[in-house]
């Protein structure tokens, strides 16, 4: 089994954006970080948390739905993974 390092060290080599949705109901605001795939997939991380993976979802709208019910609001942005280059 792989550490939690290792693990997010293979998924960096398979991301296409990131996204950072925040609830911005409480304070200090939460924050989540949202990790699209290369093959459609979504992994939603709590960066406050070690990046400990809170909920994988099969595709966007998936991932975007269970944010949205939780009244979280996506920061205006994505982050590419060829931007980084």
């Amino acid at each position: 089994m792989l550490s939690q390092e290792q693990a997010l060290a293979e998924r960096a080599k398979t991301w296409q954006f990131l996204e950072l949705w925040v609830d911005p109901v409480l304070f200090p605001p939460r924050v989540l970080m949202l990790i699209g795939d290369r093959d459609g997939s979504c992994r939603i991380f709590k960066p406050d948390a070690n990046y400990q993976l809170v909920v994988t979802h099969s595709d966007y709208a998936a991932a975007k739905d269970w944010l949205l019910e939780d009244e979280y609001e996506r920061i205006e942005s994505q982050l590419l993974a060829e931007e980084t280059i």
